[in-house]
């Protein structure tokens, strides 16, 4: 494989919201075991938060709705790569420990999305793991930072179950009855957008209430 091939394929793996309803053409049913590794990758790797998540669920429900795919197998498919990406990130963090408050930025970690992540961590407890799916950089460090400081597991689980239904399930549905809209599709750079800020604000109307609770 030529340098032109790996750097076509780097960019449509991390794309692949855009390029979705081509390979969908191409990979037939193989498409569910590309979009799992994406979503497992993008939760499951703290040195990924870059790839598509929200805009990608969305789109794959758009396609869902026009026949292309079946809007169960995915939701069921991406929300057990979401549980499974947490729990590997979560045991990552567990095994690193203490340490990672160490560790200096390099372009395979991002220091500053730890500490954000940790602090909000720190202010909002276990709930950050549910809420985090919606906020991009938090979804990816959050389940790392629950192992590193020893968040009991059966504890952990219920949140990251919890959290992944929400996420998979309502981003996909979400494209799924609307990602086919003309204005949508006219506007779906605006779209895309809106469907990290709005998710993100609500997020966190929700944890400054709970918190002035």
């Amino acid at each position: 494989m030529n340098d032109a091939m790996v750097s076509e394929f780097i960019d449509i793996f991390v794309h692949l919201d855009k390029h979705l309803a081509t390979i969908v053409q191409l990979w037939g049913p193989w498409i569910y075991a590309l979009l799992f590794l994406v979503i497992f990758v993008e939760t499951g790797l703290i040195v990924m938060p870059f790839l598509p998540g929200d805009s990608l669920l969305f789109v794959a429900g758009a396609i869902a709705a026009v026949g292309g795919m079946s809007l169960d197998t995915l939701i069921v498919t991406l929300t057990f790569a979401a549980i499974l990406g947490d729990t590997v990130n979560y045991t990552i963090g567990g095994a690193v420990g203490p340490r990672a408050f160490r560790w200096e930025s390099s372009k395979f970690f991002s220091k500053e999305g730890f500490d954000k992540t940790y602090l909000f961590f720190e202010r909002y407890g276990p709930i950050t793991i549910v809420v985090g799916r919606f906020l991009p950089l938090i979804r990816t460090f959050a389940p790392f930072v629950a192992g590193v400081v020893s968040m009991r597991y059966r504890r952990f689980l219920i949140y990251n179950v919890v959290g992944a239904v929400l996420w998979v399930a309502g981003l996909t549905t979400l494209g799924y009855l609307l990602g086919n809209l003309g204005w949508v599709k006219e506007n779906f750079s605006f779209v895309a957008l809106a469907m990290i800020i709005i998710p993100s604000l609500a997020a966190l109307w929700l944890m400054f209430r709970k918190r002035s609770r």
